[in-house]
């Protein structure tokens, strides 16, 4: 049995919970930070991520002529959160607290770490279609210059520096099984050593126990996004319709809220279980990492989008502006997919895909590769072409005919009429030759290309479909993805633990996606995309200045 003790113990060494730890022992505590994986996976999910930041009224906005504010994101925020319920006050305080660092001190603190960001900010989730309902009013993603890696590196180095120093203790594949939250105390089971790659499956073979205890006890465990059972137990069918018999995985298995079940168990508040974030634009990784794993198309806003039984998806269901409004019209076909039909002049500056491994020129952090990829190439970017001839999701015909009969090989029990397509196509492609128009997404065409960011790098030139000069014609199955948790562990602004009645367990903290992001979900029932991270970043902040 390994016995540990330390001012602070930290469980989940993902981004929260490094944030957590190095600023815990940046103020002088002994840290020790526990991990069910190898020091490969230092950094969690974050690692894989695109690397966006929500922020408020920065330089790179103003630069682009954007003019944001608080007041304006706030407005965003609650008009999306829709909180509603008794338990939401402190989802609520944590929403304001963070909109208070989004707009005030996050830019400054991270730059001071050395972090940069891609000029063209991003203009995600664009919402439902009124001013006091749900999305963002104005660009607000920010790219990180390097993409999740990069948003790692300055916390993970200090990790490493402060481990050095003797402040900081690693304790990874040490697997906590058991609680005492009272006593701050937890348990569980020494792995064998693995060195699996990150992100791949690793082994549950038990070395040894180990028990460890601190004045503090900080939980930064992650979500349940790779427990497909889980979720489905939690799926808001009243909401969403019925959970979809077969999802594709954005995250490892190992993301599976297997501590957060033993917070609860143990005396924690869980709530806000219901509200989570997964996405409509998943496809298969033809070269996958973890079991199903799945990659999220981010789409610009010239596709278009049909049900699985060829309908054309009406507004705010375009694609990249409402998530959970697509996924729960999606669903009410009785069907898990829906198609996308584009071009190859849409594919190559509207599709990019979700993750640092996807996007090696943003990776990279080098202008040069983002122009080489980006500018220069006349295909798509490499590891969207690669998708396009290997993924099992892609069709690519020269005719819609042989579009459609591609299609139905993918989904035979659920066949798509060639004609009824054609005729949906036709009259869109009837609404390009005029820059005014009654289509809801041809009108979205044109006033995304209003926003220079979008007309530079992620809006096609307005064009028909069936123009063989913007050819081939390109269909994409598009699954359901598993992403994110929205509840969580019930925490105040100050990342305490709160028991079932609400009430403060001492010393006991929680930060990330296991806290719902904040306060149990920060996000109520929609999310404006780049909060993850920023989540992360900001409750981790405030649970490792609290310990």
């Amino acid at each position: 049995m390994q016995r540990y003790k330390a001012d602070v113990v930290v469980v989940g060494a993902g981004l929260a919970g490094l944030v957590a730890a190095v600023e815990a022992a940046g103020r002088g505590r002994k840290v020790l930070l526990l991990d069910q994986e190898g020091a490969q996976s230092l950094g969690g999910q974050a690692f894989w991520s695109l690397g966006g930041l929500f922020m408020v009224d920065t330089p790179e906005q103003r630069r682009m002529k954007i003019r944001d504010s608080r007041d304006l994101a706030a407005q965003d925020w609650m008009g999306s959160a829709g909180f509603d319920r008794a338990e939401d006050a402190n989802p609520r305080a944590v929403a304001e607290a963070y909109l208070d660092f989004a707009s005030g001190e996050m830019r400054a603190w991270l730059a001071g770490m050395g972090m940069r960001w891609f000029p063209v900010v991003g203009w995600a989730e664009r919402g439902g279609g009124l001013a006091h309902g749900h999305g963002n009013s104005v660009p607000r993603f920010h790219l990180t210059w390097g993409t999740g890696p990069g948003v790692v590196a300055p916390f993970a180095e200090r990790a490493l520096a402060l481990a050095e120093s003797g402040a900081l203790t690693f304790g990874f594949r040490h697997r906590v099984t058991a609680l005492d939250l009272a006593a701050r105390r937890v348990a569980g089971e020494v792995l064998v050593p693995s060195d699996a790659p990150r992100g791949q499956s690793t082994s549950r073979e038990v070395a040894g126990e180990f028990e460890a205890e601190g004045e503090s006890l900080i939980l930064t465990s992650g979500g349940i996004g790779g427990d497909h059972e889980k979720v489905r137990r939690h799926w808001p069918v009243e909401r969403l319709g019925p959970a979809p018999e077969r999802m594709v995985s954005g995250v490892p298995d190992y993301v599976d809220g297997q501590l957060q079940g033993l917070a609860e168990a143990a005396g924690a508040g869980l709530i806000n279980g219901d509200r989570m974030w997964h996405y409509c634009e998943g496809i298969e990784n033809w070269d996958p990492i973890w079991p199903n794993h799945g990659i999220r198309i981010l789409p610009g806003p010239s596709s278009m989008w049909f049900d699985a039984r060829g309908a054309r998806m009406e507004a705010p269901c375009l694609p990249g502006f409402d998530t959970l409004a697509t996924l729960r019209r999606i669903l009410s076909t009785g069907q898990d997919h829906s198609w996308f039909v584009l071009t190859q002049a849409i594919i190559k500056k509207e599709f990019a895909l979700s993750g640092s491994e996807q996007n090696p020129d943003f990776t990279s952090g080098k202008w040069g590769e983002v122009i080489r990829q980006r500018v220069l190439n006349k295909a798509a970017t490499g590891p969207v072409e690669a998708f396009k001839e290997k993924g099992a999701d892609f069709v690519v015909a020269d005719t819609l005919e042989a579009l459609v009969e591609g299609m139905n090989r993918l989904e035979p029990e659920c066949p798509l009429d060639a004609g009824a397509l054609r005729r949906q196509i036709e009259a869109r492609d009837r609404e390009m030759g005029n820059p005014f128009s009654k289509d809801a997404q041809v009108t979205a065409i044109h006033g995304a290309r209003r926003y220079l960011g979008d007309k530079l790098v992620r809006t096609a030139k307005p064009h028909r479909i069936l123009d063989p000069a913007a050819g081939p014609l390109i269909a994409v199955r598009l699954n359901i993805l598993t992403r994110k948790s929205l509840g969580g562990l019930h925490t105040d602004v100050r990342a305490r633990v709160l028991d079932g009645s609400g009430g403060v367990i001492d010393g006991v903290y929680a930060a990330g996606e296991v806290a719902g992001f904040g306060g149990g979900g920060y996000h109520g029932y929609n999310a404006l995309e780049g909060t993850f991270l920023g989540g992360c970043l900001f409750s981790g902040r405030t649970a490792g200045r609290e310990v």
